[in-house]
């Protein structure tokens, strides 16, 4: 076993424990940035000045009617930029515009006194546009040939040989919605410049380092002359990895110009209406299948709504390419991304960063393709899985693959699989007007960023005269349980109980150039750069035991806050350790630094090995429908997930739940309404409050809720044996989307196969029985209208959101 992934005797890693905040968040006691407006003096108030047309030239802006409102005290323009009026790491995103791109654009900030004098002053704003033509949907942007960005294509065997070979050829094309995070807290940041003209800037930021960066560029400053912090977040979901540093650099800027801070804190119709989504996408596929039911071929594109800039658009899609083959060996493949430029809010990163949308095409074609095959979907799912010694169609080999069939089988035994089966089927003989259904699914998902320079950490830890112990580190606390994390990694490299440990706010003045916590790589980065730290500083304190106990430093171990020699009863406590090492003047501080080995990625060849490892997990959901309405009850989910040894049970199990629940929200309620018409609100989002937009809740959750981790599962060159959790978990909820449209199918004839919308709200499960209900469709040799083919099996499909 690797060094990297070694436990030590006694590990605090391992154990359950709450989250390290988990009583300040329920008491209220835990501060976020918005807070700390009240402990800080004279603070202004900004407030956006939005327009709310789809697109426009600006031909006016009048801000002396709001100077004249009391309590204002300046309006932000393009013109008091003493830098880059950008905000975006493309350089498209000006921070003041003067083209109005989507609904609800802000093109000036009003800094007051008061919140409400913000908000009067800011309608006082006169603003002046040429309209311009609009683009809304993904569709009319696809038809419009608006795309922006790169454009990039994976290629692997032969297609058309492919093709040829395959006894089954069958095109569709699916389209589906996109999400919005709606996290608790939204975006909002506070800055201040003290006595040195230094900005010091709290954000609500899942990216610090850049934060910091946009906010120097947009000041004309040097990155030392910026320091930003983050207490910890009410939610991010990679809602706050770009977006917030606009906002950031807003209050920024009203600092430097009124020597007040300026606290920027939007409502929630304010950041469902200015900040981006997870990227809807639109895909056009064929595939290809032998007679035994694997799959040949594929040949697919891959359109994202990448809102008006570029924001994080590419990756994401890169990203999705790289997951379309999910569990499943595609032995030729042909997959084609691009990004559509349309007139909305710019889309960003969210909880799966483009993978949930990949996977989600191939399992909709899977679910699609096994009743016109004349299989069971879940003998669909096996006959395709990897096998050792197979690569991705981008050329990584997919290592562990048995652990695929592993956590299939064992979500299978945990469910009583079979049995229940049997039970459904009966069910449903007896029951004409509900239906239910019984499906599994499972996930391959690569962890690392695709770009191969963030996948660095830093760390700095410091030991005290008395034996406390403070940690820093690049990473950002979500309420993810980051930072319980990082204290038990810390802990148990240094041999201590947990207690003595404690964690600082990211800041970037105490470990620099930090990635995003992000791409669940945040304990994989972070640990390994903790880890290191600890290590040099055990490593110097060893040497100081050694001389104290009067043996060897390589006999020596810290073990519960104790030195002792092996072989020895004699002993040294950790306190009186740490005085002896500040009396021989050792220095205990430490910078750790971790850098993820093995990995390369050519872009342009779209072909390499981006990911440290794969991460693996399976879901069984049963669903009951009702024939009338639609609507639908999760009765039961078992889940098997591939944590590695994890670091803190507890808390990946949270996640795994909570990913599990994000993504059935995604899929199954959270539908997203647009204006698309010609009339004067084009463009305007319709579903901007929680009263419109349906987020999961306590009524939508599985009755009964099974989470195991897989045992035995240590992940070698990973910290401490662990292996990431934040975003794969959120697949695992396309089997509650499978067993839906496997319970409308059954209201039909046997062997129907239907197309079911995502976002599968009860609607789109109501239009999907109807469909099966009047399906005459057989399973062989024909098309949807019934109509024979030449040899192969052909059927196009159409699932619109909302349709």
């Amino acid at each position: 076993m690797s060094h990297l992934s070694q436990r030590p005797e006694k590990p605090v890693v391992g154990v359950p424990m709450p989250h390290e905040s988990a009583t300040l968040h329920v008491t209220g006691a835990a501060l976020y940035t918005d807070d700390l407006v009240h402990r800080t003096k004279d603070v202004l108030h900004a407030y956006p000045v939005q327009v709310m047309k789809a697109h426009g030239r600006i031909t006016a802006l009048r801000t002396g009617p709001a100077l004249a409102v009391p309590g204002v005290v300046r309006v932000l323009t393009g013109a008091d930029v003493p830098g880059v009026n950008d905000a975006g790491m493309k350089h498209d995103e000006p921070l003041f515009p003067d083209t109005v791109m989507f609904h609800g654009h802000a093109v000036a900030w009003v800094l007051a006194e008061t919140l409400e004098a913000a908000r009067l002053g800011a309608a006082a704003v006169e603003v002046e546009l040429d309209e311009l033509p609009s683009l809304v949907t993904l569709r009319e942007a696809i038809e419009a040939g608006s795309f922006h960005g790169a454009r990039p294509e994976m290629l692997s065997g032969d297609v058309e040989a492919g093709f040829a070979d395959s006894a089954h050829v069958f095109t569709g094309e699916l389209q589906f919605s996109d999400q919005e995070h709606f996290y608790l807290e939204t975006h909002a940041a506070l800055a201040h410049i003290d006595e040195a003209e230094q900005v010091f800037v709290q954000s609500s930021t899942q990216h610090p380092s850049e934060t910091q960066e946009i906010v120097a560029h947009v000041l004309g400053l040097h990155s030392h002359e910026v320091t930003v912090q983050c207490l910890r977040m009410g939610g991010g979901f990679g809602g706050k990895e770009m977006q917030p540093h606009g906002f950031a650099a807003v209050a920024a800027l009203g600092a430097k110009l009124t020597g007040r801070p300026v606290r920027v804190r939007l409502n929630r119709t304010q950041d469902l209406t200015m900040s981006g989504k997870r990227h809807g996408f639109h895909a056009q596929w064929k595939i290809g299948f032998d007679a035994d039911g694997r799959i040949r071929a594929l040949d697919a594109t891959l359109t994202a709504d990448g809102g008006w800039s570029l924001d994080l658009s590419e990756p994401v899609v890169a990203r999705a390419l790289c997951h379309i083959d999910n569990t499943y060996w595609i032995p030729n493949a042909r997959i084609a991304g691009r990004v559509a430029r349309t007139n909305k809010v710019s889309n960003t990163a969210f909880r799966g960063f483009g993978g949930p949308q990949g996977m989600l095409v191939i399992e909709d074609i899977m679910g699609q393709c096994a009743p016109l095959l004349g299989l069971d979907p879940t003998e669909l799912r096996e006959r395709n899985f990897y096998r050792l010694g197979q690569s991705t169609p981008y050329g990584q080999p997919v290592v562990q693959p048995e652990r695929i069939s592993a956590v299939w089988q064992h979500v299978q035994d945990n469910a009583n699989f079979a049995d229940r089966k049997r039970e459904i089927a009966a069910y449903n003989a007896a029951n004409p007007h509900t239906k239910r259904a019984l499906a599994i699914t499972g996930i391959k998902f690569g962890i690392s960023f695709n770009l191969t320079a963030f996948n660095q950490g830093g760390a700095l830890v410091l030991i005290y005269k008395d034996g406390s112990v403070l940690i820093n580190h690049g990473g950002t606390e979500m309420g993810q349980g980051l930072h319980t994390k990082m204290l038990q990694v810390a802990a148990t490299t240094l041999g201590i109980p947990l207690h003595k440990v404690r964690l600082a706010p990211t800041r970037t003045d105490k470990v620099p150039n930090t990635s995003a916590t992000a791409a669940s790589a945040g304990t994989d980065l972070n640990g390994a750069a903790v880890k290191n730290a600890c290590e040099q500083l055990r490593g110097r304190l060893l040497r100081v035991a050694a001389t104290q106990l009067g043996s060897n430093a390589s006999d020596v171990r810290i073990v519960e806050g104790v030195a002792r020699t092996l072989g020895s009863d004699r002993e040294l406590a950790w306190d009186d350790l740490v005085r002896a090492a500040y009396f021989q003047r050792v220095q205990l501080s430490a910078a750790g630094f971790y850098r993820t080995e093995g990995l390369h990625w050519d872009a342009k060849a779209f072909q390499g090995s981006p990911f440290k490892y794969f991460s693996y997990g399976a879901a069984a959901a049963e669903v009951e429908v009702d024939g009338f309405t639609g609507a639908y009850r999760i009765r039961r989910v078992d889940i098997v997930h591939d944590v590695g040894d994890s670091l803190s049970p507890m808390i990946d199990i949270g996640q795994i739940e909570g990913g599990f629940v994000q993504g059935a929200g995604w899929l199954t309620l959270e539908d997203m309404r647009w204006d698309n018409s010609d009339g004067p609100h084009r463009g305007r989002l319709l579903t901007q409050a929680a009263s419109t937009y349906k987020l999961p809740s306590f009524s939508e959750m599985p009755e009964e809720f099974h989470v195991t981790l897989l045992r035995n599962a240590t992940e070698e060159g990973a910290v401490y044996g662990s292996k990431a959790v934040g975003e794969p978990p959120l697949m695992l909820a396309f089997s509650v989307r499978e067993a839906l449209r496997q319970a409308a199918a059954a209201f039909g004839p046997s062997g129907v196969g239907v197309e079911l919308a995502s976002p599968a709200t009860p609607e789109a499960v109501y239009w999907a029985i109807q469909a099966a209900r009047r399906s005459d469709t057989s399973r062989n040799g024909r098309t949807t209208d019934g109509s024979a083919t030449d040899g192969t099996t052909r059927t196009d499909t159409e699932a619109l959101s909302g349709a």
